[in-house]
Order: structure tokens, then sequence, then C-alpha cells
């Protein structure tokens, strides 16, 4: 078990695959509320359970009671995810995979993917899945990203994204400016592992896996 790999269960939508099985190897697992839902199926054991429990049904509760519990009210300015997160990093964590950062609520996800990315700017590698898809988080700097080959994808910038190079896709990029809201960089398809240089800006590429 490596100290710094940190797995994050949180409340949206999993499909327990056999990548992101193999993506959990290793890793100290933390549940926030209801994201302890899917430990049972991704063979995980979380070391400790957070939130204020709104959403957690009891039976939950009454088959992870063993669990150490971080208890915080429900009237807080930090969601049960966040929280998480914080206690990781606190405990050394420098590589995090949130597991149900996709699907669920929409404004929960969208505030996901900013996390991803501010996580990348301050130098942790971080990375969301649900099984079906990941975001991966882009900041300035190169990239390797292990796609399967015929995945589709999508680069959608949280600002302007300037000077990026595309290498491993059915349509690559060469040193292109990509405009905040424009269409161009959706739905491309991976041919194996994508090589992206980011100039500026911050954004995600977001993947469908099959």
């Amino acid at each position: 078990m490596r100290s710094d790999f940190w797995a994050i269960l949180l409340a949206g939508e999993v499909a327990p695959t056999e990548r992101l099985r193999a993506q959990t190897r290793g890793a100290r697992v933390i549940a926030a509320d209801a994201g302890m839902r899917h430990a049972e199926a991704l063979e995980l054991t979380p070391e400790c359970w957070i939130g204020d429990f709104d959403s957690a049904p009891g039976s939950l509760r009454a088959r992870y009671g063993h669990v150490q519990c971080i208890s915080h009210p429900a009237d807080k300015d930090m969601t049960d995810g966040a929280l998480a997160i914080e206690h990781a990093l606190k405990r050394g964590a420098r590589s995090l995979l949130l597991i149900g950062a996709l699907g669920g609520r929409s404004d929960h996800a969208l505030m996901h993917l900013m996390q991803l990315t501010d996580l990348a700017s301050r130098g942790v590698a971080a990375l969301a899945s649900s099984g079906r898809e990941e975001a991966h988080p882009l900041v300035p700097g190169r990239h390797v990203i292990d796609l399967p080959a015929g995945a589709t994808f999508s680069l959608i910038g949280l600002e302007d994204l300037r000077d990026v190079s595309l290498k491993g896709a059915r349509w690559p990029l060469h040193g292109e400016d990509l405009p905040f809201g424009h269409s161009r960089p959706v739905s491309n398809v991976a041919e194996g592992p994508l090589e992206l240089e980011l100039g500026a800006g911050r954004g995600i590429l977001l993947a469908t896996l099959g």
C-alpha cells in the first residue's frame, strides 16, 4: 500500500469495471457519506468514513459500523467529498482517485471537475472515474493519458486553452488555441495513450470508456 495514494468513494454513479479495480490497487481508502455503498462492489475497505451522514441509509451504517467515523454537522460550508479530499491531503496524499465523482447531482459533479483542476494546479495527481467515464485534469505542461484505443474523449476548457498539441488521437492538434466554449475538441477518439501539451489555461479531458 502506498501512503501517498488515496481513493475517495463519492456518492455518484459507479460501474465496478476491471480497469477501475486495477486503478484502486495499493490505495488507502476514504468513504464520503453515501459513497460507502461502492466499497463492497469494488472490494475496498475504507479506513475512515467522513460526512454528515444525511444520505447514508441506516442499513449502510450498520454494515460498516466498524469503520472509523468522522462526523461533521449538516450545516457546513464544505461538501462531504471536499472534506474527504482535505483529510487525505493532510495525511500526505500526492495522488487521488475520486470514485463516483461523475453522474448523480450535476452541481456536485461539476464541483468535482473543478476540484480536479485545482488539485492538479497544486501539484497533486488526480483522476475522477465512474468506471465508464474518466475525467483527467489539464493544467499547463505535458500530459500522458493512458486511454484504451477506441475511447471517445473531449477537451473541456474551463477557460481559453492556449498552444494545445495532441498526439495519439484520430484528430491531432498542433499548437492550437481553443477558445472557451468552442465545440471543436468534443468527441475525439483515442488510438491508444494520448500525449497532450498545454501552454496555458485549465480544463478537463473527459473520456467515455464504453
